[in-house]
């Protein structure tokens, strides 16, 4: 069942893009780089800060430039995902 729903999570993936500031934690760990500790760690840095602008991410320990490029086309702040 697990399996069935990280697939299910990766091919919407595939249309759309992660918001950061409502994506679970499964929705995170579709993004490349992206692991469970990670996810984790952005869940608890978004419940004190709001995301505003993607480059937001970089705030959030563990993510650096490197990893932001590698994921910036997947991911947005706005309710429409674009």
């Amino acid at each position: 069942m697990k399996k069935l729903l990280i697939l299910l999570v990766f091919m919407v993936s595939l249309f759309a893009k992660v918001n950061i500031n409502t994506a679970n934690i499964n929705e995170l760990e579709s993004l490349k780089g992206i692991g469970k500790a990670k996810a984790e760690t952005i869940i608890e840095y978004r419940k004190q800060h709001k995301f505003k602008k993607i480059e937001d991410i970089m705030k959030v320990k563990g993510i650096g430039k490197k990893l932001f490029e590698k994921i910036k086309d997947e991911i947005s702040v706005n309710k429409e995902n674009k």
